[in-house]
């Protein structure tokens, strides 16, 4: 295929890699226990519902801190995913 024809191919069906797909799997595992419940709690508490900058710090601070944040957020979004399936 080649040129203008690949523009009228069939879209194929996206399929995640089965690497994602696992580790997903492995951090809703990871995290369905009580004690796992606990953990993703507080981490939501110390990272995600702390300002990431207050007026007076180095503006660096936010960029750092929003760094963080995004760790809790994929663990969250890996879960999600992976209760969806």
């Amino acid at each position: 295929m080649s040129g203008w024809d690949e523009l009228e191919a069939e879209p194929t069906a996206f399929e995640p890699d089965q690497d994602r797909v696992d580790l997903n799997l492995q951090m809703a595992k990871t995290f369905a226990s009580a004690e796992g419940q606990k953990v993703l709690a507080w981490l939501r508490e110390f990272y995600l519902e702390q300002p990431c900058w207050q007026p007076g710090s180095d503006s660096s601070l936010g960029v750092f801190r929003e760094g963080q944040n995004s760790v809790v957020r994929d663990i969250e979004n890996r879960i999600r995913k992976a209760k969806q399936r």
